[in-house]
């Protein structure tokens, strides 16, 4: 006795080109979620190491000055340290700029004093820059904090771009999902019209297309899940075989919530492929069929 044959069919070269489609979206929906995750995180815990950092420049002074400067710096209130920056250390802030051949012999560096302020009452510029002028140095006191600001104001852009572009690539998978099912039903119209004259109802058939493309998104979620996992782990291991600090760039680090998103891609795209078919199927046996 030969098989009968299905509704839908196991497979054929169109679901085989939707099934990457949305293998393709749901891989570039983690990595954009992940690496505005990373950036996100990268950028909170800068904000918390400069949040009561301030940079005193002065001018018109020389190394003993620069002394005499941080001694008056240490006693205004709210000021739990500071020092004069040294060579070095002026030499590992400009690196960025100069690259690793360091500063270029006879360039004027000017003298920066690094202030630390305490948490419970921290100083501002203001009180550093009058305790400073009355002692007759020309210096001007910048907090780090209000560079962490900024960086929030940029995380916030960030936040709503990532969410636009996951939702954008979602939509866009329901969008192709819908056209494919519609599609595979104007294809077997006479099996539907079959159906109901045997007494089957438009939610019988509805949830033929709900089970066949569930099982399709949930395939295409993982696998779309397993290549952002492959390549945040090579971006992973890249950056800390090259030692690359933590600045503002995404630091992907595959911990706990990164995997939850990963095992979650899988289940979203599931859902959302049986609805946009549940939701063709029914208004087209409605409207049309």
């Amino acid at each position: 006795m030969s098989k009968p044959t299905p509704l839908l069919p196991e497979s054929d070269a169109r679901e085989a080109a939707l099934f990457f489609v949305v293998a393709a979206l749901c891989f570039l929906a983690v990595l954009a979620t992940l690496t505005a995750r990373g950036t996100y995180t990268a950028a909170r815990a800068w904000s918390a190491q400069v949040e009561g950092e301030m940079t005193v420049r002065l001018t018109d002074t020389d190394r003993r000055g620069a002394e005499e400067a941080v001694a008056i710096v240490r006693g205004v209130n709210g000021v739990s340290s500071a020092h004069v920056l040294t060579q070095e250390e002026m030499e590992d802030l400009l690196a960025p700029s100069f690259g690793p051949g360091g500063i270029p012999a006879g360039v004027p560096l000017p003298l920066l004093i690094a202030v630390e302020t305490s948490r419970d009452a921290p100083a501002d510029p203001i009180g550093i820059d009058a305790a400073l002028s009355a002692a007759g140095f020309n210096a001007v006191a910048e907090s780090h904090a209000d560079y962490a600001s900024e960086a929030r104001r940029a995380l916030a852009t960030l936040r709503m771009a990532a969410i636009g572009m996951v939702v954008l690539l979602a939509a866009t998978a329901i969008a192709v999902i819908a056209f494919a099912t519609h599609a595979a039903l104007l294809a077997r119209k006479d099996i539907v019209d079959v159906l109901h004259l045997a007494g089957a109802e438009d939610k019988f058939i509805a949830r033929l297309f709900e089970r066949r493309f569930w099982t399709l998104g949930l395939k295409a979620g993982a696998a779309g899940s397993v290549f952002a996992l492959a390549v945040t782990a090579m971006i992973v291991f890249s950056a800390r075989s090259a030692g690359a600090g933590s600045q503002l760039l995404p630091q992907l680090s595959l911990d706990f919530w990164d995997l939850v998103i990963l095992a979650v891609t899988p289940i979203a795209a599931g859902l959302a492929a049986r609805w946009a078919a549940g939701g063709t199927v029914s208004q087209s046996l409605k409207g049309v069929l």
